[in-house]
This record gives C-alpha cells, structure tokens and sequence, in this order.
C-alpha cells in the first residue's frame, strides 16, 4: 500500500517499472516464438547480453543507495558484486561432477590439477542451491557490516573512506589470485553445465535467467524506493547533508549508515549471483578497482540521488562498452574518462537531471 502510493506520486519509477515489465515479457516471447528470420526475433546471445545489463542495473542501484542517499562515495563496491559471483560460482562448480576434463565426481578440475585430495571445508554444502543462496546473502553481507561498523564507529567519513573501499577490493583481488585460497586462482571459477538440473546451454535456461535478473531488478528498486521515501530515508539524506548536526539531535547516525551499506552489498552480491552463469566465469578481475570506480561512472551519468538515472547510466555506459570494445577496443578507456568529465562538467546532475529539466520546460 506504502509503495503503490510512493509510486502513483514518482511518475519515473512507475515509468521503468512498466517499462520494465514489458522488457521481461517482450525479450522471452521474441526469443522463443518468433522465427529467426524474422526481424522481431532475438537471438539468445542478446538475450544473455540483456540479462547481463540487468544485474549491472541492480549493482548501480546498490551503489547510488550509498552514494546518492548517504554520500558514501564507494569505490569498493565490486567487492561485494564478485562475492556474490564466487558464492554461485562454486555451487556451479559443484553441479559439474565427473564432466570436468579429470573426471573428478567431487573435486573441480582446478583443485585435481593443483593435487588437491579433498574439499575445502569452506566449499562444504555449497552443492545445494539453498546453502548457495544463504552465501550470496551473507558474505557480502557480513562483510560490509563489520567493515562499516569498523569505520562508521571510528567517524571515517570524506576521501579517506573511499580510499579505504578502494583498499578493501584490491586486497581481495590479491587474495584471490592466491592458487592456495581455493577458489581457482588467476583462471577462477569457469566452464559450468547446469544451473538447479537445467543445461545452461538451452536457450529456456536463459531466458528463465534473463527473468530472474528482471525480477531481481524489480525487487532491488522497489525495497530501494521504499527505504529512501522512509523515516530512515530521509535520515539518510540529512546526514549526507549535515552529518555533524544530525548527530547532534541524537540520532545514532552509525546505525543508519551501517544498514543502509550493507543493505546495498546485498544487493550488489545477489547482482553478482545473477551475473554469473550468465557469462560463464568468474574470476579475481572482477576485483579490479578500475571496475568499482566505473559502477561510480554509471551512477554520475544516470544521475545520483535518483535510483531509475542509475539503471539508465549502467545500461547506456555498458551499451557504449559493448559496442566499443568490439570495434575500439582500444579506446574504450579514453571514452569512459571523457565521458565522466564532460557529464561532471555539463551535467553535474545526470541524464535524470536533463530529463527532469526538459518536464519542466513542458510544464
């Protein structure tokens, strides 16, 4: 009821949740009753292609909870993306058996290579999909909590607390690399069959993909949505705002930041999830630092402070990737910083910002 009357009053949102809706209805039915010579078909790699732009929309959205409600600048958010992918990974892992290269029932092929004799104990239960689930919730979850009870408690705020997302994500990418840690090394997690008994070669299994990620989506905006038009929203906001005075008035201004950044990790760990047996790998880069900071890029471009600019940045900025590192691959690096300083420049308030001016002139 809270939310239908939030949304009767956010036309944008109601905007892309329909729109939304008819994506996730219009993509399958072209995939799977349209003929392929038709012009109205597409092709299961797009759809795949799709379902990938999907889980980037949930990260951003992540990210511009912290950053656009909060004014927590996170340049560690990938942290977060790739542990939800290594959770999904390794049960994916599991579901291979003896169809890996060495045969191995139990061991994943990396592990028999590397004369391993048994599991990890880490890697136990992760061959059901229910304990999966539970280790894409809470390890970045558990993650975020305890590094953000470390630094909200000790008033790290600013700079330096970016610095120290930043720091966080490539410590991980340098374990991870680690062939000793267990989780594939340099080559990371790869080459999976099934996903719950489904062949992730059939074109239903990526659609049901593609849907799942549109639900995801869907889910993450609207628990989005709902906590920024609450009391704890707007809680949020002021303290972006004037944390020093807010404190003041007694509120317990740790205690916001903490849920609200790990409530955000959640979600960028179950976009990971997702993203996962979409591509087919995962691997230490996903780490890289260079990727937190371009979530950062999609969220500036779309627009922060409004969650629908963030899912417009993530899939105009990953469209441009797509298409420019088939063609300039190159250039692609050059493209993304001049794309950030001219809308820093030009539109310091996004595509959203340009969208709600236009309105306005209309009006």
């Amino acid at each position: 009821m809270l939310l239908h009357k939030i949304l009767r009053k956010d036309k944008e949102s109601s905007i892309f949740l329909s729109l939304l809706l008819v994506v996730t209805i219009l993509v399958p039915v072209c995939n799977l009753m349209v003929p392929e010579g038709s012009l109205m078909h597409i092709s299961t790699y797009t759809v795949t292609i799709l379902g990938k732009y999907l889980t980037y929309a949930l990260l951003a959205i992540s990210v511009d909870l912290v950053w656009g409600y909060l004014g927590i600048l996170s340049l560690g958010h990938g942290a977060f993306f790739a542990l939800g992918g290594y959770a999904m990974g390794m049960y994916l892992m599991t579901q291979i058996g003896d169809r890996g290269v060495y045969g191995d029932p139990v061991l994943p092929d990396f592990m028999v290579f590397l004369d391993w004799k048994e599991l990890p104990w880490f890697w136990y239960g992760v061959d059901q999909f229910w304990f999966a689930i539970i280790l894409i919730v809470m390890v970045p979850g558990v993650l975020a909590f305890i590094f953000g009870w470390l630094a909200f408690r000790s008033r790290v705020t600013g700079v330096y607390l970016s610095i120290m997302t930043q720091a966080l994500v490539y410590a991980l990418m340098l374990l991870f690399f680690r062939n000793e840690l267990g989780f594939g090394g340099n080559n990371g997690l790869t080459d999976f069959k099934d996903i719950l008994g489904f062949s992730l070669q059939l074109d239903s299994t990526r659609i049901g993909l593609f849907i799942a990620s549109s639900i995801a989506l869907c889910a993450g905006y609207l628990a989005s949505i709902a906590i920024t038009n609450s009391r704890l929203g707007r809680v949020a906001v002021a303290i972006r705002d004037a944390e020093e005075r807010v404190r003041f008035i007694g509120y317990r201004v740790e205690y916001v930041k903490l849920f609200i950044f790990t409530f955000s990790a959640i979600m960028a760990g179950i976009a990971g999830a997702l993203y996962v047996p979409q591509v087919g790998i995962i691997n230490p880069g996903e780490f890289s630092p260079i990727n937190s900071i371009e979530m950062v890029i999609w969220v500036a471009v779309g627009g922060r402070y409004t969650l629908y600019g963030a899912v417009i940045g993530a899939l105009i900025v990953n469209y441009s990737k797509t298409f420019l590192t088939s063609s300039m691959p190159e250039m692609w690096l050059f493209v993304l910083g001049g794309l950030f300083i001219m809308v820093t420049i030009l539109l310091p308030k996004g595509i959203a910002g340009l969208l709600r001016k236009y309105r306005s002139t209309e009006s």
